[in-house]
């Protein structure tokens, strides 16, 4: 299994399950010798399973890595086991010995209960496996499930877990493996040959699963060279791939926990008991590296707990969850639709374009209050622009390519290199300064059809997309500015909200000094800014550190949408530049990358959801209706709409020949906020019946009241 730093080429982003550490084998030669024999003497095939591909394999892998293990066991028993000195969060130190005392030790020293419940450590800022050896003096954390780390160290444990059933089930060829970007469970693409997966799959995946944490099979680790690691695998092309794309210096390491000898970073839990419940949940097409033109795979998604009632209660979660798919209620209220001539690009309705638009209105509004200056870029650019940005390089396949009179154009993908272009038309001066520049332009991205998830995954698309222009000295105002803009959205929208500090990875461009200094104002504008805040070591885009901002909705699912980048790289690339206050200066500005709602689409279908298709009235495209009791009081019911109409509001007239208590129930089943009775009563009085959308009683109203009513529900959540 391997780790998103491991696969800069793929075309999905395995952030979440990469940097992690290592593991020791406390199990004796005896057990290891059984695994041996077991696949030396394999039953029959069961379900297509390539019997002497795994015969052949596994022992042959297991044979090398006891083998290397054993090198490096004895090595480190030469190495000199001085006394060292750990540090805790709490300031409190314990002793230890150099490459003999681990993280479990000291875990062990201070309580049974965390012994038994730490799942990761945090070595000088390094994630580390609980028993792997300490090396010199340093500073330890310790993670549980509760916190990310424990729980992205345990999903991606559980992937090789789930890897190992696979592997042993079926005879694939496994590929990679991470705990999801989505930050909850994991996934497993693997080779089959022509078997494609279903549920039916599901009970014997699972089975082999449990087996593997009955036997609490520790996950060990070990460092390779080149040569070794390509001699383990070499069965596995898909491995010996991943293996030559490494850079020279790059440290290997494989880990081992059973029949299963994997290609991984880590780190990993101490053994597979720690994974008291399992289950698939899907399982799905995939391609090779994301490439349409290469294998097609199988992808198996599963879950894991540390017991069985969180399982339980995941589980009911995704239940309630899938009553409210925003592609079925999108049905239902009339909302969008999809066609297979325009894959992966949606038709919104009349009803679905209410709410469209007024997303998109509840930002421009905000953009005025806020200083930002709205801009309208080309759909469309020579690829030379592309290749300035760097897109031509890392994002080409991933973009819709047009010849014309033979040069190539691409759609954008994104906003940000026109932005650059809009900059530079003209001499700047620090006087413009910040200069936050805000687009709604369409963006088209090649996604793979396989991807393809409703509104979610499209391939085209709006983003509130702004980038501010600003100085150094500007940078920690306008970050806490954005913070506060994310803020007040997320406040309105009723979505709790987590915030993380992704600081330099290990391959990163610019000066030393330039990262630190923004790294310091980012910290700064976060305390500022007084929400709690995480820091996330090492998991910075190369071209500046970032602010991760993750959503949680009423199911309580995580979704990230917001973003907020500092890039010092664009600037750089063209050459933007702007007159300093000191006579005859040129100065580069700081660019920062910005969205609060993320894609319009991906956001309309997670409020769809966490709404449950119950608009709040701002939102709704269906605020009111009004219903008349009969054909006498249908001239007064049009009166009625017309004044709601030039108030603002979006109200519809039920004419149908149905009776009353029938047009009330189908106007709740639609979801209509206000349900508005008119009969000849309310004809001569100049009033109205309103029933509330999820309530029985009503209340008699005049219509001027009934306006101001609807406006203090409108500026209530805006």
């Amino acid at each position: 299994m391997q780790c998103a730093k491991l696969f800069a080429s793929l075309s999905f982003n395995l952030r979440r399950f990469s940097a992690l550490p290592p593991l020791h084998y406390n199990s004796s030669l005896q057990k290891r010798s059984s695994y041996l024999r077991r696949f030396s003497a394999m039953p029959p095939p069961d379900h297509h399973k390539d019997d002497q591909y795994l015969k052949e394999v596994i022992p042959k892998r297991i044979q090398l890595f006891q083998s290397i293990q054993s090198q490096q066991k004895s090595h480190i028993q030469y190495l000199p086991h001085d006394p060292i000195k750990i540090v805790l969060p709490d300031g409190s130190v314990k002793e230890g010995k150099r490459w003999e005392s681990s993280p479990m030790d000291i875990a062990k020293g201070i309580s049974k209960s965390l012994a038994n419940n730490a799942l990761i450590s945090m070595v000088d800022g390094v994630l580390w496996d609980m028993n792997r050896p300490l090396e010199s003096d340093c500073q330890l954390k310790l993670f549980t499930f509760d916190s990310d780390e424990g729980r992205d160290t345990f999903w991606h444990s559980s992937a090789h877990i789930l890897g190992q059933s696979l592997e042993t089930e079926y005879g694939c060829k496994l590929c990679i493996g991470p705990c999801t970007t989505r930050g909850e469970g994991f996934f497993y693409d693997a080779f089959y040959g022509d078997l494609g997966l279903n549920q039916d799959h599901f009970k014997s995946i699972e089975s082999g699963a449990l087996k593997a944490v009955a036997e609490k099979q520790p996950f060990e680790r070990i460092e390779v060279t080149k040569e070794q690691a390509l001699e383990i695998f070499s069965d596995n092309n898909f491995k010996v791939e991943i293996i030559n794309d490494l850079p020279v210096d790059k440290t290997i390491t494989v880990y081992r926990c059973g029949p299963l000898v994997d290609l991984c970073r880590g780190p990993h839990i101490p053994n597979t008991s720690f994974v008291k419940a399992i289950a698939c949940l899907k399982a799905s097409s995939a391609y090779w590296r994301g490439n349409k033109d290469r294998e097609s795979l199988q992808r198996v998604y599963g879950i894991s707990y540390p017991d069985q009632k969180r399982l339980k209660e995941y589980i009911e979660m995704l239940r309630e969850a899938e009553k409210y798919d925003h592609r079925e209620l999108g049905k239902k209220q009339e909302l969008f639709f999809n066609h297979p001539l325009s894959p992966g690009s949606w038709f919104f309705l009349p009803y679905g374009t209410r709410i469209y638009n007024k997303l998109v209105g509840f930002i421009k509004k905000q953009y005025l209050e806020r200083g930002y200056q709205e801009v309208i870029s080309p759909n469309m650019f020579n690829m030379k622009l592309w290749e300035t940005s760097g897109h031509a390089a890392n994002y080409k396949e991933n973009m819709f390519l047009i010849d014309i009179e033979k040069q190539e154009f691409g759609l954008k993908p994104m906003n940000c290199p026109g932005h650059c272009l809009i900059f530079d038309h003209k001499v700047r001066s620090y006087r413009e300064l910040p200069l936050r520049m805000a687009d709604f332009g369409v963006l088209h991205r090649n996604e793979a059809s396989g991807a393809l998830t409703g509104l979610t995954r499209v391939r085209r698309f709006q983003q509130d997309d702004a980038h501010i222009f600003c100085r150094e000295s500007q940078i920690k105002d306008e970050v806490r500015g954005v913070l506060e803009f994310i803020d007040y959205a997320y406040t309105v929208f009723g979505f709790t909200y987590e915030l993380k500090l992704s600081t330099r990875p290990e391959k990163y461009l610019g000066k030393l000094e330039t990262w630190e200094k923004a790294e310091a104002d980012l910290t700064e504008a976060l305390n500022e800014f007084g929400k709690p805040w995480q820091i996330n070591e090492g998991d910075g885009a190369f071209y500046g550190p970032k602010i991760d901002i993750s959503v949680s909705d009423a199911l309580k699912r995580k979704f990230q949408c917001a973003t907020l980048q500092l890039d010092f790289q664009l600037p750089d690339r063209f050459k933007l530049e702007y007159s300093a206050e000191e006579e005859n200066g040129i100065e580069r500005p700081v660019m920062i990358h910005r969205a609060i709602l993320g894609s319009v689409e991906r956001m309309f279908a997670i409020l769809l959801e966490h709404y449950k298709g119950k608009w709040p009235f701002w939102l709704s495209p269906r605020q009111a209706i009004v219903c008349p009791v009969s054909e006498k009081s249908q001239p007064y019911a049009l009166q009625v709409q017309d004044q709601i109409v030039k108030a603002g509001y979006y109200v519809d007239v039920d004419t149908t020949d149905r009776k009353i208590q029938k047009k009330v129930r189908e106007a709740q089943l639609a979801q209509y906020n206000f349900i508005l009775v008119v009969g000849e009563e309310e004809a001569k009085t100049g009033q109205v019946s309103v029933r509330v959308r999820d309530k029985a009683d009503h209340s008699v109203m005049n219509i001027p009241c009934l306006l101001e009513h609807f406006k203090e529900k409108t500026e209530a959540h805006q």
